[in-house]
Order: C-alpha cells, then structure tokens, then sequence
C-alpha cells in the first residue's frame, strides 16, 4: 500500500509503500494531551519503509510499561505527525489525519479504553483492551 502525508503546513512529509502492522486508538491520557481530543489514531508501519521529509520537534515521556514515547510535530504549524514506542523499535506510527487520504485508516484495535472519555464513542467492530499492549 502506498502511504503518504504530512503536517498541515507541508514543511513535513512521508511516503512510503508498505501495509501497516496495526491501526490502533489510543485513549491513554498521554494520546488525548497530545492530540487535543479522545484518543491519538495512529497507523504503525515499519520504519525502514518510510522516509520523512523535514525534521518534526519530537517530546519524549515514558509510558505505562515504563519504556519512552517520542512523538513528533511539525515546530512551525504544531501538527501531531509521528510517534515512537521505545517497545516497538521498528515500527513508526503515523497520525490518521495526517495522511493525504485519512479514509484509509481502518482501526481494528483500542487501547487503555479504561481512560476512554465518557463523552468519546469506541468503534463497534475494534478489538478494545482497558490497558496498553500487555
């Protein structure tokens, strides 16, 4: 699958022609503060297949399982584009809506639906885990 996108400004852009490991909704509250709503989509595809144009600002923290996030945004637009899991070394995630054609997202699975916000739906057709991973 071809998959390409970027921030809102253009400054940052992907491509690459990979299937994606998983699509998946976060709910952590670390996922809802990065993105400003109820959960982060994001479409984890192997990194080796993906090359970024333009360099994103990227923040680290450390998550449940203790082991760091690196999300990455655009410094001039603020657009949330990539993350990082620490867990998953050769994967990068990508934003849904940063994609040039976001219906291609296609989650089959949520996580931390424990700290779904009440107010946030889950989709019918996801598989739903109330922590991370495992």
């Amino acid at each position: 699958m071809k998959i390409s996108g970027g921030c809102a400004c253009g400054a940052i852009r992907y491509e690459g022609d990979t299937d994606p490991a998983v699509m998946v909704n976060c709910h952590c509250r670390d996922c809802q503060r990065s993105t400003g709503s109820g959960y982060a989509a994001v479409m984890a595809l192997p990194a080796a297949a993906i090359k970024i144009k333009g360099a994103p600002r990227t923040y680290k923290t450390v998550g449940e399982a203790g082991k760091a996030i690196e999300r990455g945004f655009c410094a001039t637009c603020g657009s949330p584009v990539t993350v990082k899991l620490e867990r998953f070394p050769d994967l990068i995630g990508v934003h849904a809506a940063s994609l040039d054609d976001p219906s291609r997202y296609k989650p089959g699975l949520e996580l931390f639906t424990a700290s779904a916000q009440p107010w946030d739906l889950l989709q019918n057709a996801t598989e739903k885990r109330e922590r991370g991973f495992g």
